[in-house]
Protein backbone atom coordinates (compact mmCIF):
# COMPACT_ATOMS: atom_id res chain seq x y z
CA UNK A 1 0.00 0.00 0.00
CA UNK A 2 2.43 1.87 0.60
CA UNK A 3 3.85 1.58 -2.89
CA UNK A 4 0.69 3.05 -4.10
CA UNK A 5 1.03 5.96 -1.82
CA UNK A 6 4.28 7.19 -2.63
CA UNK A 7 3.19 6.79 -6.85
CA UNK A 8 0.16 9.03 -6.02
CA UNK A 9 2.53 11.83 -4.38
CA UNK A 10 5.21 11.46 -6.93
CA UNK A 11 2.52 12.23 -9.61
CA UNK A 12 1.09 15.35 -7.65
CA UNK A 13 4.93 16.43 -7.49
CA UNK A 14 4.96 16.49 -11.19
CA UNK A 15 2.13 18.32 -11.48
CA UNK A 16 2.11 21.09 -8.87
CA UNK A 17 4.01 23.91 -10.45
CA UNK A 18 7.34 25.27 -9.30
CA UNK A 19 7.26 29.15 -9.42
CA UNK A 20 11.17 30.00 -10.15
CA UNK A 21 10.44 33.51 -9.00
CA UNK A 22 10.02 32.84 -5.20
CA UNK A 23 13.27 30.54 -4.86
CA UNK A 24 13.72 29.23 -1.63
CA UNK A 25 9.70 29.94 -0.52
CA UNK A 26 8.23 27.82 -3.07
CA UNK A 27 5.25 25.62 -1.80
CA UNK A 28 5.87 23.24 -5.11
CA UNK A 29 9.36 23.01 -4.40
CA UNK A 30 8.95 22.51 -0.58
CA UNK A 31 6.06 19.81 -1.36
CA UNK A 32 9.17 18.02 -3.20
CA UNK A 33 11.33 18.35 -0.35
CA UNK A 34 8.68 16.75 1.68
CA UNK A 35 7.33 14.25 -0.06
CA UNK A 36 11.82 13.11 -0.76
CA UNK A 37 12.33 13.29 3.06
CA UNK A 38 8.92 11.00 3.70
CA UNK A 39 9.38 8.94 1.44
CA UNK A 40 13.49 8.17 1.63
CA UNK A 41 13.09 4.47 0.68
CA UNK A 42 11.04 5.26 -1.95
CA UNK A 43 7.97 2.51 -2.19
CA UNK A 44 9.60 0.55 0.35
CA UNK A 45 9.20 3.47 3.01
CA UNK A 46 6.75 2.45 5.87
CA UNK A 47 4.53 4.64 6.50
CA UNK A 48 3.46 5.14 10.49
CA UNK A 49 0.29 6.71 10.23
CA UNK A 50 -1.13 5.81 6.77
CA UNK A 51 -4.51 7.54 7.30
CA UNK A 52 -2.45 10.85 8.18
CA UNK A 53 -0.86 10.49 5.19
CA UNK A 54 -3.91 10.11 3.16
CA UNK A 55 -5.35 13.08 4.89
CA UNK A 56 -2.67 14.72 3.50
CA UNK A 57 -2.77 14.12 0.05
CA UNK A 58 -5.82 14.81 -0.15
CA UNK A 59 -5.81 18.53 0.95
CA UNK A 60 -2.97 18.77 -1.38
CA UNK A 61 -4.97 17.32 -3.95
CA UNK A 62 -8.21 19.62 -3.12
CA UNK A 63 -5.70 22.75 -3.40
CA UNK A 64 -3.82 21.55 -6.31
CA UNK A 65 -7.49 20.95 -8.54
CA UNK A 66 -8.41 24.53 -7.37
CA UNK A 67 -11.20 22.91 -5.53
CA UNK A 68 -12.02 25.50 -2.98
CA UNK A 69 -11.52 27.88 -5.99
CA UNK A 70 -14.38 26.38 -8.09
CA UNK A 71 -16.47 25.45 -4.60
CA UNK A 72 -16.44 29.23 -3.30
CA UNK A 73 -16.56 31.21 -7.02
CA UNK A 74 -15.36 35.25 -6.19
CA UNK A 75 -18.18 37.67 -7.45
CA UNK A 76 -14.58 40.08 -9.15
CA UNK A 77 -11.26 39.34 -9.55
CA UNK A 78 -9.74 41.78 -7.36
CA UNK A 79 -8.98 42.14 -3.49
CA UNK A 80 -9.30 45.40 -1.16
CA UNK A 81 -6.19 46.89 -2.60
CA UNK A 82 -7.06 46.93 -6.33
CA UNK A 83 -3.49 45.94 -7.41
CA UNK A 84 -4.15 43.18 -10.57
CA UNK A 85 -2.55 40.06 -10.33
CA UNK A 86 0.56 40.48 -12.13
CA UNK A 87 1.82 43.52 -9.49
CA UNK A 88 0.74 40.89 -6.57
CA UNK A 89 3.53 38.29 -8.39
CA UNK A 90 5.64 41.07 -8.65
CA UNK A 91 5.68 41.76 -5.18
CA UNK A 92 5.62 38.30 -3.93
CA UNK A 93 8.50 37.79 -5.92
CA UNK A 94 12.04 37.05 -4.60
CA UNK A 95 14.68 39.56 -5.11
CA UNK A 96 12.07 42.53 -6.77
CA UNK A 97 13.71 44.66 -4.04
CA UNK A 98 12.75 48.08 -4.81
CA UNK A 99 9.55 47.35 -6.27
CA UNK A 100 8.20 45.21 -4.03
CA UNK A 101 9.24 47.71 -1.16
CA UNK A 102 7.86 50.61 -2.74
CA UNK A 103 4.29 49.10 -3.12
CA UNK A 104 4.49 47.31 0.24
CA UNK A 105 5.67 50.56 1.53
CA UNK A 106 2.18 51.79 -0.09
CA UNK A 107 0.11 49.29 1.66
CA UNK A 108 1.94 49.84 5.22
CA UNK A 109 1.86 53.41 5.18
CA UNK A 110 -0.70 54.73 2.99
CA UNK A 111 -3.81 52.24 2.20
CA UNK A 112 -3.24 50.54 5.22
CA UNK A 113 -2.60 53.62 8.26
CA UNK A 114 -5.36 54.59 10.07
CA UNK A 115 -6.96 50.95 10.75
CA UNK A 116 -6.51 49.25 14.49
CA UNK A 117 -5.01 45.97 12.46
CA UNK A 118 -3.00 47.43 10.11
CA UNK A 119 0.24 45.42 11.48
CA UNK A 120 -1.60 42.81 10.96
CA UNK A 121 -2.53 42.45 7.86
CA UNK A 122 1.05 44.56 6.75
CA UNK A 123 2.64 40.66 8.18
CA UNK A 124 -0.10 39.30 6.27
CA UNK A 125 0.80 41.28 2.80
CA UNK A 126 4.90 39.87 3.59
CA UNK A 127 4.25 36.41 3.92
CA UNK A 128 5.92 36.32 7.05
CA UNK A 129 3.13 35.05 9.24
CA UNK A 130 1.93 32.16 6.59
CA UNK A 131 3.56 28.69 7.26
CA UNK A 132 3.21 24.95 6.52
CA UNK A 133 2.89 22.40 9.12
CA UNK A 134 5.78 19.84 9.67
CA UNK A 135 3.72 16.27 9.59
CA UNK A 136 5.17 12.84 9.81
CA UNK A 137 3.72 11.03 6.89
Amino acid sequence: MAASRYRRFLKLCEEWPVDETKRGRDLGAYLRQRVAQAFREGENTQIAEPEACDQMYESLARLHSNYYKHKYPRPRDTSFSGLSLEEYKLILSTGMGSAAAAVSGWFANGFLSGHRESSNKTALLDGKSCGIAHRKF
